[in-house]
Order: C-alpha cells, then sequence, then structure tokens
C-alpha cells in the first residue's frame, strides 16, 4: 500500500481540476490521464500549440489567455513550475481559498492511483529509456499510461493515457522533484555531477538517488556504473543489473557499429535472448535499451516483442533527432548539455559516415558552465568546427563571471554568434555536403535548427 499524501487527499474529494499552462509538454499528458479518469478538466494557455491541439481534442476547454474568471468552478487549480504566482488565476484562487497544486505535486498524486509505477531516473538517458520502455510497451499490448520529458514519435506525445496499471514515469532529480513520486519499480542509469547549484556536493545528490530508489522495491540499475550501483545497494533494496560486464543480469555482446547504429547479442547468463540492430546512433543507447529490455522483459513481454519494438525506434524528439537533408549536409538536433552527454552525442556522430561533424552548442546555466568549464572544452573539441551561443542563464544571474568566450579560446575551430536567424546563416555558410550540423543543449537552441530547415526546405 502506498504511503498517502495530502496531495493525495484533495484530489480524490475534488471534480473540476483548472490547469494553468495546460499547453505545456509537461502539463498535456497529465491533463489526458486526468480526462482518462473522470475528472471535469479546464484549462488556460497563451500559445497555441500541438499539446494544446491534443488537449483540446479530449473536449477540453482550454481559454487563451490568463484571467481570474477562467478558474471559475474550479475545485483544484494545477500550475506549473514556470508559471508566475503574480499570475491572475494564481491571484484568484488564493483569493477564493481554492487548493493550488504545482505540476509536480499532482504528478506525484497520479502515481499514486497506480499499481505499477516505473520511475526512470538518472543524470543521462532518462528521457531515451522512458520512450524505449513506453514504446515495447505499447507495440506489445500492455496499455500503458506514460509521462516523458520528450516527445515519442510512435504517439507524437511527450505521454500517453493507458487503460492497464502500468505507468511509466521520467523521474527528474532536480531540485529532488522525483520525491515527489510513488515508484514501485525503478530505474537508475548512471549518477553524474550535474545540478550542484541545487545539490551542492555529489554525496548529497547520491543521497537523493538513494530515497527515491528506496520507494521502489526492485532497482534496476547499470552494473558498470560503480556510484549508481553503490547507491542502490546501500539502499537495500533487490538490485537487477544491466551493463557490458557479464556479471551484470542482463549484458550486451558481439557489439557491432552499423549504418544508423549498434547492434548486439542481449544475454542472460549464458543464454542469449536475442540480437538487436539499433536504429539510433551511439554506444550509450546500447545501455539505454539493455535497461528497457530487462524491465520488459521481467514484466513478462517476450525477447522477439522487445526486440521488434527496440528496432523500430528512431529517438525520442530532441536525443539525436535527425531533421533531414538540406544542401547536402545532415541536421540534426540533441538535448545534450552535460559533457558527458556532449561528448556521447559528438562521439556516435563521429562514428557515422561524415566528413566533418559541426556542433551548435548553446551553454545553459552560468553555474554549470563555470563548474564544468573544462570539460565542456574537452566535450567540444571533438567537432570538427563548433558553433557556439552567448550563455543561456536561465534562473540564474552571472554571479560566476563565465562567458562563452571562456570557452571559445580554448577550442581552435570556434566561433560565437548570437541570434537565431544570425546562427542558422552562419551554419548555411559553413556546413558542405557531406557534413553533419547538430545543435546541442537544454535551452532553446533548436530553433536556430527549425530556421535552416526552414530557409531551406
Amino acid at each position: 500500500m502506498k504511503q498517502l499524501r495530502k496531495e493525495d487527499m484533495i484530489i480524490d474529494n475534488v471534480k473540476h481540476i483548472h490547469m494553468i499552462g495546460i499547453g505545456g509538454s509537461g502539463m498535456c499528458p497529465l491533463a489526458e490521464i486526468l480526462h482518462s479518469k473522470g475528472y471535469v478538466l479546464t484549462g488556460s494557455d497563451n500559445n497555441e500549440s500541438d499539446p494544446l491541439k491534443r488537449v483540446k481534442a479530449l473536449g477540453v476547454k482550454v481559454f487563451m489567455g490568463h484571467a481570474a474568471e477562467n478558474i471559475k468552478g474550479a475545485e483544484l487549480v494545477v500550475y506549473s513550475a514556470a508559471i508566475s504566482k503574480e499570475n491572475p488565476e494564481i491571484v484568484e484562487a488564493e483569493r477564493l481559498g481554492i487548493p493550488l497544486m504545482e505540476r509536480s505535486q499532482l504528478l506525484g498524486a497520479l502515481t499514486r492511483k497506480f499499481d505499477n509505477v516505473i520511475g526512470v531516473c538518472g543524470t543521462h538517458g532518462k528521457t531515451s529509456v522512458t520512450s524505449m520502455i513506453t514504446q515495447i510497451l505499447i507495440l506489445n499490448k500492455m496499455e500503458p499510461t506514460a509521462v516523458i520529458g520528450g516527445k515519442l514519435p510512435l504517439i507524437n506525445s511527450n505521454g500517453i493515457a493507458g487503460k492497464s496499471e502500468i505507468m511509466v514515469c521520467e523521474s527528474c532529480e532536480f531540485v529532488d522533484t522525483f520525491l515527489q513520486l510513488s515508484p514501485d519499480i525503478t530505474v537508475l542509469l548512471n549518477i553524474d555531477n550535474d545540478h550542484l547549484d541545487y545539490f551542492k556536493t555529489m554525496e548529497n545528490m547520491v543521497a537523493s538517488f538513494k530515497k527515491f530508489i528506496s520507494m521502489g522495491k526492485v532497482c534496476y540499475v547499470n552494473g558498470d556504473d560503480e556510484l549508481a550501483y553503490s547507491a542502490v545497494k546501500e539502499a537495500g533494496v533487490k538490485a537487477v543489473t544491466f551493463g557490458f560486464d557479464c556479471k551484470n543480469d542482463f549484458y550486451a555482446k558481439n557489439e557491432k557499429a552499423g549504418k544508423f547504429g549498434f547492434s548486439f547479442d542481449v544475454m542472460k547468463g549464458e543464454e542469449t535472448l536475442c540480437n538487436i540492430e539499433l536504429k539510433i546512433p551511439g554506444h550509450h543507447n546500447i545501455l539505454n535499451a539493455l535497461s528497457a529490455f530487462a524491465v520488459a522483459y521481467d514484466l513478462g513481454v517476450s525477447a522477439d516483442g522487445i526486440k521488434s519494438a527496440l528496432e523500430s525506434f528512431t529517438g525520442a524528439g530532441r536525443r539525436f533527432e535527425f531533421l533531414g537533408e538540406f544542401n547536402g549536409f545532415v541536421l540534426a538536433d540533441d538535448y545534450a548539455h552535460h559533457p558527458t552527454e556532449i561528448k556521447a552525442t559528438l562521439t556516435a556522430a563521429k562514428n557515422l559516415d561524415y566528413n566533418r561533424v559541426i556542433a551548435v552548442f548553446q551553454p545553459f546555466t552560468f553555474s554549470r558552465t563555470a563548474l564544468l568549464k573544462d570539460d565542456f572544452i574537452k566535450a567540444l573539441s571533438i567537432a570538427d568546427k563548433v558553433i557556439l551561443t552567448p550563455i543561456m542563464g536561465s534562473r540564474e544571474v552571472n554571479t560566476f563571471n563565465i562567458y562563452s568566450e571562456d570557452l571559445a579560446k580554448e577550442l581552435p575551430s570556434c566561433v560565437i554568434v548570437d541570434g537565431f536567424e544570425n546562427i542558422a546563416n552562419e551554419i548555411i555558410n559553413t556546413a558542405k555536403e557531406g557534413d553533419i550540423v547538430i545543435t546541442m543543449g537544454g535551452g532553446d537552441i533548436y530553433k536556430a535548427a527549425y530556421i535552416v530547415k526552414e530557409k531551406l526546405s
């Protein structure tokens, strides 16, 4: 029996829920789940978007723009972290004494409405693995509910409301958001030095992962990642391991680089369960696929069923997402915003058949750029040419005295360009036939890639 929290009491006793920013990629899947469970929903948003169209198609009443009268009749108002406390709908809810709930609290409450919640955590790879598990379960008629941090092409959405008791949930460690959730099964992919502006020390970060893992009954963990594996052992939960080492419960053997990705045998002990040919580049995706395989296999999906689903997986949105070929060069986009992720993405690109790899990188947050400056330089140096944007500060002020110029002066073939239109023109003028250009970052650098696409289509 899952331990109930005050949020559960609230959603168990209301019928009409109003969602501010309902068209956000994180809010849309929650709206779908609430709708499937019979709640009356209304919402508001400032911008038309694909997720908003999806919500409207359910018959949900959506107000364009924010106004106090939009929450009329609501018994609960839900908002995302991006919504200001001065928002007129939040102000009106407070005035009327209507309960308010942040998106992550609602997600946590929803996880306690399912009997089998799979929480995918780790510094890198969460979106890819959550997407892989979701795709396997959907294609094998398991009818999962899912909340994903990126768009899964199979469903053209960040989530889906299914009919079974299985829920797959991307579980983010930033500001301890994942501690709102109640998983039954956890997947721990890795632990790396990120979000130290919040955690301050690696010890604090590991402690948070241990708290999350300890909520579940079993943890599928990368047995080759020493920090991750020791965290699971210390959390005292059952561990199922995956990795390259044959000591793991599930491991990869006979890896071969193909045109689009790696092929490998999936081993369990001495038994070869199947051979998988991935359609997504990068050696790291063998581990991602193994973790998804292990979870689905133990849920009762056949090896052949998993193989078929993984071989048709072409990646999640903004995870080495191929956007097309223009003027003879290939354009791709990736969410990589940490040196480990940049290294993995650029190494994957280097292993493909291109003349040059051109990285277009938008550094995200001053604290991360300052703390990991040397690691960023080392990772970006894998590319043949680098186009940098100024640092996107997001929620921070530059008290760190760090600038993109500090990276650029250590990178031999690097320019700094500001403004998406200018970046797009730089890409068009720089890229030649046979090159691959990858826009990378945790902010909005993808906009430059779409301007290139628009100009050259």
